[in-house]
């Protein structure tokens, strides 16, 4: 059984200008402990992909078709409260591109993920703010630097703070949208040490947005890549990268040539 199976996903916005297919038939499964690539050049609906299945696309959204079974229960047919409470956060969440920039820098950082933990978890201040701290050790921050603001971090320090964010109510699976983008090389390279780390020390399923192959290639066993709305080819990372099918696969990987 598929931890996450989405079937014939379609997503369409409703502009002044049209209808714009952002999700037109998406397919893609993931197994437990698979961390899967999902890549594309921007505009083809990658981040439109997880915000359906996050079920927090903007109002002039919306899915026509598909199915998003989560161990076999249809995400689409759950009603907005139940998703929020058993399945957001708690059994999946998502790190969304830019979003070490969106901590707001008048509360503490700890606090801020305090908080998060408390809106989605039955427990008292102190349990949380233990929580917090357990987290800032495992994505390798010093616990005593929870009472500091944003402008005391770091851009890598921020990044790791919320993968702590994504992990307090312990989901089994993650969505990073362009995680390291934002970042220097030698910060990229060490949030997605953390990130493999993570995956392997938590079993976590993962789902990696990415317009650049080579953060595919160091973190992912599985690759998708998606084209105008669509998932043109999916594999084993191994066989994308070694034997790529489709034309438009051929030509990411040509950009390229270091990871052939």
């Amino acid at each position: 059984m598929s931890l996450l199976d989405v079937q014939n996903l379609r997503t369409y916005f409703s502009t002044r200008g049209g209808k714009v297919k952002a999700v037109d038939g998406v397919n893609l499964k993931i197994d437990k402990g698979d961390a899967l690539g999902l890549a594309g050049e921007s505009g083809c609906g990658k981040t439109t992909t997880a915000l359906t299945i996050m079920r927090l696309l903007p109002s002039n959204a919306k899915v026509l078709t598909g199915k998003i079974l989560y161990e076999e229960i249809d995400l689409l047919k759950i009603n907005d409260e139940k998703f929020r409470k058993e399945f957001r956060m708690k059994r999946m969440s998502m790190i969304f591109q830019g979003a070490m920039n969106s901590l707001n820098p008048v509360f503490r950082v700890g606090d801020q993920i305090k908080q998060a933990i408390r809106l989605h978890e039955n427990i008292t201040k102190d349990s949380a703010w233990d929580r917090v701290e357990e987290l800032f050790s495992l994505v390798g921050i010093n616990p005593k630097r929870a009472r500091e603001y944003p402008h005391e971090f770091s851009g890598g320090m921020k990044q790791r703070a919320i993968i702590a964010l994504s992990l307090s109510c312990n989901p089994a699976l993650i969505i990073a949208d362009e995680p390291v983008t934002a970042l220097d090389v030698i910060v990229q390279a060490q949030i997605l040490e953390l990130i493999r780390n993570l995956r392997d020390k938590l079993g976590l399923s993962m789902i990696m947005i990415t317009h650049d192959l080579s953060v595919i290639a160091d973190t992912c066993n599985k690759t998708a890549i998606m084209y105008a709305g669509q998932i043109v080819e999916q594999s084993d990372s191994i066989n994308i990268f070694k034997y790529p099918k489709h034309p438009y696969t051929q030509g990411l990987i040509n950009n390229f040539p270091s990871i052939t």
